[in-house]
């Protein structure tokens, strides 16, 4: 079913009134890809009753009115994506369009979203039912962070919106216990995953700089960000508590990471996998092109690209679905009357993490003093794509089922160090999966921006290359690959990218076209990077493009068929 947007809704389930309001940037799609979706769902599942206001107006209290006030608290989330993230471009154009929003045109989004939608419901409901803040925009900013499109580093976000939580991370355990406590009048306080406002630090806590020195010192912000990334993994992390003026942010540890039979239960509830009929007048929806039917396999990824958020929003611990309710979704798929015989995607943040994790990590938690797959992969990880080659050709053989794609990207250094099954399971995607091109993301060859990012370097992506067009060329099949790259990275130069340019056309083959400009976004290592100028694990100083005329050059020294001369900077 549907969560209801109307009050006729409402009336239909026999509920006078709802436990909790969500407020979400985007349309509503009714989907186990939305956030939103997702956390209604697991609230309704556990008893509570629960409406959605989808991009309400800001002019008026017409939308953010018209399911009444909420018994128990508003949920306000920016959308699936950062909402200015979703509006500007890495050169802080406006985009024109929106991949969540019904029609398409990007008019019914506002820029910080989080923040718009608890001033509204200020507006319109005086001392109102807690706020609660979610989502991907709401968590990557839930400490001090640099904002690009500002140009300056900003305050929690829940003193600048006002409210009274942030629920961090994923959220469906910490959501329900945060309704049953406000439910059962209770304190909410020590709830593993939410951030909260104090007149006082609390004890036992890790005590961080202010905000104010934060302003007046790169390096304290730079130290801080460390102890802040370092305190994520729900095994090993302590509290923390920072003070902004007069008070203080609360940050509790991270709850715990979801089982493989919780996920199950998530992931086989009742999305009708559409955009809700209240919006089906504004227009299609680009983004169900995508995610209408594709099946998520697993959460986490344990690659920590430095530019990537996914580390601080969904961990660094992957977990992963049973062989069989992944089948049992796929079949659900198959008997849709629109179901044209192909899933458009089969996967997670990175495809080829299913199944496996370190045995170690997942006793104690991460290690303080390395990564599991940079500068190399870690011995203790032991890839094993065996349970994905499995579950590969199970999915194969159900009814109505033509083609699977793996379309999420798969990490080419991966399948070196998995001895056993690594060409087997390139072998397979090369037969099975692969939709014309399969995309990789080597971001760049040059070795100083690679460390920059936190990405392997070119030997292992050249023998990938070998492998995969050796594999193609033996299966008779016309395929290729997809190189993602970035340009304006914190230590790339234009010279840089004419050596990248060089590389790409010599040993790849190719005019790249898949290349976008470094945006920073908050809670990365590279957008510290972009911000203080310093490389935060050797404390030297790094070249940083900041320039945005000279940030599209990089970009167009890639991208232009013309061969790039290097010279001498």
């Amino acid at each position: 079913m549907f969560i209801p947007t109307t009050k006729e809704e409402m009336k239909k389930l026999g509920w006078n009134s709802l436990d909790v309001v969500l407020v979400t940037g985007d349309s509503y799609i009714d989907s186990p890809f939305v956030g939103i979706s997702v956390i209604g769902k697991v609230l309704i599942n556990e008893g509570f009753r629960v409406g959605i206001i989808a991009q309400p107006n800001l002019d008026s209290g017409k939308d953010i009115s018209r399911l009444g006030e909420p018994e128990l608290f508003w949920g306000i989330t920016g959308g699936c994506i950062d909402s200015m993230v979703a509006n500007y471009t890495a050169s802080k154009k406006r985009r024109k369009k929106d991949d969540y929003t019904a029609g398409g045109n990007n008019t019914r989004r506002p820029d910080r979203a989080v923040i718009a939608y608890s001033n509204l419901i200020r507006k319109y409901f005086k001392n109102t039912k807690p706020l609660v803040l979610g989502g991907i925009e709401a968590s990557l900013r839930r400490i001090p962070h640099y904002d690009f499109w500002s140009n300056r580093l900003r305050r929690s976000i829940l003193f600048d919106a006002k409210a009274d939580y942030i629920i961090y991370g994923m959220g469906e355990k910490t959501a329900v216990e945060l309704a049953k406590k406000f439910r059962d009048k209770a304190d909410a306080r020590d709830i593993p995953g939410i951030c909260y406002i104090s007149k006082e630090p609390r004890n036992g806590y890790l005590e961080l700089p202010a905000y104010d020195e934060l302003l007046k010192d790169k390096i304290q912000f730079m130290d801080m960000f460390t102890t802040f990334y370092r305190n994520n993994d729900p095994l090993t992390a302590k509290g923390l508590c920072q003070k902004h003026d007069l008070r203080y942010i609360i940050h509790n540890p991270p709850a715990p990471y979801l089982s493989s039979d919780e996920l199950d239960t998530i992931y086989e509830m009742d999305f009708e996998r559409d955009l809700h009929p209240f919006h089906k007048n504004d227009g299609k929806i680009t983004a169900l092109d995508t995610i209408k039917f594709s099946i998520s396999t697993h959460r986490g990824c344990y690659g920590e690209c430095n530019f990537c958020a996914i580390s601080v929003h969904e961990g660094t611990t992957v977990r992963w679905r049973s062989e069989e309710s992944v089948i049992r979704e796929a079949k659900r798929l198959a008997s849709y009357p629109d179901f044209k015989g192909y899933i458009s995607d089969i996967g997670g943040p990175t495809a080829n993490m299913y199944g496996f994790e370190c045995e170690k990590k997942l006793r104690r938690g991460n290690c303080a003093d390395k990564r599991c797959i940079y500068p190399k992969v870690c011995s203790k990880l032991k890839p094993d794509h065996g349970p994905q080659i499995s579950l590969l050709k199970k999915l194969k053989k159900i009814k109505g089922i033509k083609k699977i794609f793996v379309s999420s990207g798969i990490r080419y250094d991966l399948i070196f160090s998995d001895k056993n099954c690594g060409e087997k399971y390139l072998k397979e995607i090369v037969l099975d999966h692969v939709s014309g091109q399969l995309k990789i993301a080597p971001e760049h060859n040059n070795e100083k921006v690679l460390q920059m990012m936190g990405k392997p370097g070119t030997k292992s992506l050249s023998e990938f290359v070998t492998l995969f067009n050796n594999l193609t060329k033996a299966a008779g099949k016309e395929q290729y690959l997809t190189y993602y790259f970035i340009a304006a990275h914190p230590g790339c130069n234009v010279n840089d990218m004419k050596n990248l340019k060089s590389f790409t056309s010599s040993n790849l083959k190719i005019n790249p076209e898949q290349v976008q400009i470094f945006t920073p976004t908050p809670s990365t290592y590279s957008t510290l990077m972009y911000y203080t100028e310093i490389d935060p694990f050797t404390k030297m100083k790094i070249y940083v493009e900041k320039d945005i005329t000279l940030k599209e050059k990089q970009k167009e020294i890639l991208t232009s068929k013309r061969t790039a001369k290097i010279e001498k900077i």
